[in-house]
Protein backbone atom coordinates (compact mmCIF):
# COMPACT_ATOMS: atom_id res chain seq x y z
CA UNK A 1 0.00 0.00 0.00
CA UNK A 2 1.54 3.48 -0.47
CA UNK A 3 1.44 5.58 2.19
CA UNK A 4 4.28 8.34 0.50
CA UNK A 5 3.30 11.92 0.41
CA UNK A 6 3.38 13.33 -3.04
CA UNK A 7 5.69 15.96 -3.34
CA UNK A 8 5.44 16.11 -7.06
CA UNK A 9 1.58 15.95 -8.93
CA UNK A 10 1.56 14.42 -12.67
CA UNK A 11 0.90 17.74 -13.79
CA UNK A 12 4.11 19.47 -12.23
CA UNK A 13 5.81 16.84 -13.40
CA UNK A 14 5.48 17.23 -16.60
CA UNK A 15 6.16 21.06 -16.29
CA UNK A 16 9.59 19.71 -14.51
CA UNK A 17 10.32 17.65 -17.82
CA UNK A 18 9.69 20.19 -20.06
CA UNK A 19 11.93 22.51 -18.11
CA UNK A 20 14.66 20.41 -18.06
CA UNK A 21 14.29 19.45 -22.02
CA UNK A 22 14.52 23.75 -22.25
CA UNK A 23 17.50 23.51 -20.27
CA UNK A 24 19.75 21.48 -22.62
CA UNK A 25 18.23 23.01 -25.51
CA UNK A 26 19.77 26.62 -23.78
CA UNK A 27 23.21 24.88 -23.02
CA UNK A 28 23.46 23.13 -26.48
CA UNK A 29 24.99 25.12 -29.25
CA UNK A 30 23.00 24.18 -32.55
CA UNK A 31 26.01 22.07 -33.93
CA UNK A 32 26.30 20.06 -30.62
CA UNK A 33 25.19 16.19 -31.02
CA UNK A 34 23.32 15.29 -27.63
CA UNK A 35 24.69 12.47 -26.16
CA UNK A 36 22.38 11.35 -23.21
CA UNK A 37 23.45 8.35 -20.87
CA UNK A 38 21.04 6.62 -18.50
CA UNK A 39 21.88 4.89 -15.79
CA UNK A 40 20.13 1.49 -15.60
CA UNK A 41 17.29 1.67 -14.53
CA UNK A 42 15.29 4.56 -13.72
CA UNK A 43 17.59 6.67 -15.09
CA UNK A 44 17.07 5.34 -18.65
CA UNK A 45 13.40 6.12 -18.32
CA UNK A 46 14.12 9.49 -17.61
CA UNK A 47 16.48 9.68 -20.22
CA UNK A 48 13.93 8.54 -23.11
CA UNK A 49 11.42 11.09 -21.33
CA UNK A 50 13.43 14.34 -22.11
CA UNK A 51 14.85 12.84 -25.05
CA UNK A 52 11.21 12.45 -26.57
CA UNK A 53 9.86 16.01 -25.53
CA UNK A 54 13.73 17.24 -27.21
CA UNK A 55 13.23 15.37 -31.02
CA UNK A 56 9.72 17.30 -30.74
CA UNK A 57 10.98 20.34 -29.97
CA UNK A 58 14.37 19.65 -31.92
CA UNK A 59 13.42 17.43 -34.65
CA UNK A 60 16.84 17.86 -36.70
CA UNK A 61 18.91 17.40 -33.57
CA UNK A 62 20.75 14.31 -33.81
CA UNK A 63 20.06 13.15 -30.15
CA UNK A 64 21.59 9.56 -29.17
CA UNK A 65 20.96 7.50 -26.15
CA UNK A 66 22.69 5.21 -23.79
CA UNK A 67 22.08 2.81 -20.77
CA UNK A 68 24.64 2.33 -18.25
CA UNK A 69 24.58 -0.39 -16.11
CA UNK A 70 26.58 0.61 -12.70
CA UNK A 71 26.18 -2.77 -10.86
CA UNK A 72 29.72 -4.25 -10.52
CA UNK A 73 31.52 -0.25 -10.11
CA UNK A 74 29.02 -0.04 -7.43
CA UNK A 75 30.81 0.25 -3.65
CA UNK A 76 28.07 -1.88 -2.20
CA UNK A 77 27.67 -4.51 -4.56
CA UNK A 78 30.04 -7.30 -2.38
CA UNK A 79 28.16 -6.61 0.68
CA UNK A 80 24.01 -7.09 -0.47
CA UNK A 81 22.26 -10.13 1.03
CA UNK A 82 20.65 -11.09 -2.46
CA UNK A 83 22.33 -11.43 -5.53
CA UNK A 84 22.82 -9.11 -7.64
CA UNK A 85 21.34 -8.51 -11.28
CA UNK A 86 22.99 -6.66 -13.37
CA UNK A 87 21.69 -4.94 -16.91
CA UNK A 88 22.98 -4.68 -19.82
CA UNK A 89 24.95 -1.36 -21.41
CA UNK A 90 23.79 -0.04 -24.77
CA UNK A 91 26.15 2.42 -25.62
CA UNK A 92 26.35 3.03 -29.08
CA UNK A 93 28.60 5.49 -29.73
CA UNK A 94 31.53 6.91 -28.90
CA UNK A 95 31.98 9.35 -25.87
CA UNK A 96 35.48 10.13 -26.44
CA UNK A 97 36.07 13.84 -26.16
CA UNK A 98 32.53 14.22 -26.16
CA UNK A 99 30.38 16.38 -23.68
CA UNK A 100 27.89 13.87 -22.55
CA UNK A 101 25.04 14.26 -20.21
CA UNK A 102 24.66 11.40 -17.44
CA UNK A 103 20.68 11.33 -15.95
CA UNK A 104 19.50 9.20 -12.77
CA UNK A 105 16.20 9.23 -11.26
CA UNK A 106 17.31 10.34 -7.49
CA UNK A 107 20.69 12.23 -6.56
CA UNK A 108 20.82 10.81 -2.53
CA UNK A 109 24.44 10.07 -1.58
CA UNK A 110 26.43 10.45 -4.79
CA UNK A 111 27.45 6.94 -4.81
CA UNK A 112 25.72 5.63 -7.78
CA UNK A 113 26.83 8.64 -9.57
CA UNK A 114 30.38 7.84 -8.13
CA UNK A 115 30.06 4.16 -9.83
CA UNK A 116 28.55 5.50 -12.95
CA UNK A 117 31.69 8.16 -13.89
CA UNK A 118 34.06 5.03 -13.26
CA UNK A 119 32.03 2.64 -15.51
CA UNK A 120 31.66 5.06 -17.93
CA UNK A 121 35.37 5.50 -18.21
CA UNK A 122 35.55 1.94 -19.94
CA UNK A 123 33.75 3.96 -22.25
CA UNK A 124 36.55 6.53 -23.11
CA UNK A 125 37.70 10.07 -22.11
CA UNK A 126 34.64 12.47 -22.08
CA UNK A 127 35.42 16.24 -22.44
CA UNK A 128 32.71 17.32 -20.47
CA UNK A 129 30.46 15.13 -18.36
CA UNK A 130 27.00 16.55 -17.10
CA UNK A 131 24.68 15.31 -14.73
CA UNK A 132 20.95 15.45 -14.87
CA UNK A 133 18.22 14.31 -12.28
CA UNK A 134 14.79 14.59 -11.28
CA UNK A 135 15.09 14.65 -7.61
CA UNK A 136 18.57 15.99 -5.68
CA UNK A 137 18.25 15.21 -2.07
CA UNK A 138 20.81 17.84 -1.22
CA UNK A 139 21.34 17.59 2.28
CA UNK A 140 22.77 13.62 2.19
CA UNK A 141 25.33 13.96 -0.27
CA UNK A 142 28.26 11.24 1.11
CA UNK A 143 30.56 12.71 -1.89
CA UNK A 144 31.05 16.11 -3.82
CA UNK A 145 28.76 15.73 -6.72
CA UNK A 146 25.87 17.89 -7.33
CA UNK A 147 23.91 17.94 -10.33
CA UNK A 148 24.14 20.52 -13.35
CA UNK A 149 20.23 19.80 -14.16
CA UNK A 150 17.78 19.43 -11.23
CA UNK A 151 14.28 18.75 -11.75
CA UNK A 152 13.03 19.36 -7.72
CA UNK A 153 15.15 19.26 -4.58
CA UNK A 154 14.20 17.96 -1.71
CA UNK A 155 15.45 18.44 1.88
CA UNK A 156 14.75 14.92 4.06
CA UNK A 157 15.62 12.97 6.55
CA UNK A 158 18.71 10.17 5.68
CA UNK A 159 15.69 7.66 6.56
CA UNK A 160 13.22 8.93 4.43
CA UNK A 161 12.70 7.51 1.05
CA UNK A 162 12.24 9.16 -1.91
CA UNK A 163 10.55 7.58 -5.24
CA UNK A 164 10.13 8.94 -8.94
CA UNK A 165 7.04 6.83 -10.08
CA UNK A 166 6.82 6.56 -13.96
CA UNK A 167 3.73 6.62 -16.24
CA UNK A 168 4.07 3.57 -18.04
CA UNK A 169 5.38 1.43 -15.30
CA UNK A 170 3.45 2.12 -12.22
CA UNK A 171 0.09 4.38 -13.59
CA UNK A 172 0.79 7.82 -12.93
CA UNK A 173 4.35 10.41 -13.20
CA UNK A 174 4.56 11.60 -9.38
CA UNK A 175 7.47 11.82 -7.12
CA UNK A 176 6.28 10.47 -3.60
CA UNK A 177 8.40 11.09 -0.42
CA UNK A 178 7.87 8.04 2.23
CA UNK A 179 8.63 8.22 5.91
CA UNK A 180 11.36 6.39 7.30
CA UNK A 181 8.87 3.38 8.85
CA UNK A 182 9.72 0.63 6.50
CA UNK A 183 6.03 0.01 6.27
CA UNK A 184 5.51 3.07 4.27
CA UNK A 185 7.11 1.72 1.74
CA UNK A 186 5.33 -0.92 0.96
Amino acid sequence: MQRGRQILSPQRFQITLRRLASQIIENYSDQEEILIIGIQEKGVVLAERIIEILKKQLPNKTLKLGKLDITFYRDDFRLRNTPIKASTNQIDFSIEAQKVLLVDDVLYTGRTIHAAISALQDFGRVETLELMCMVDRRFNRHLPIRADYVGIEVDSLDDAYVRVQWEHIEGRDKVLIFSSNKEDKE
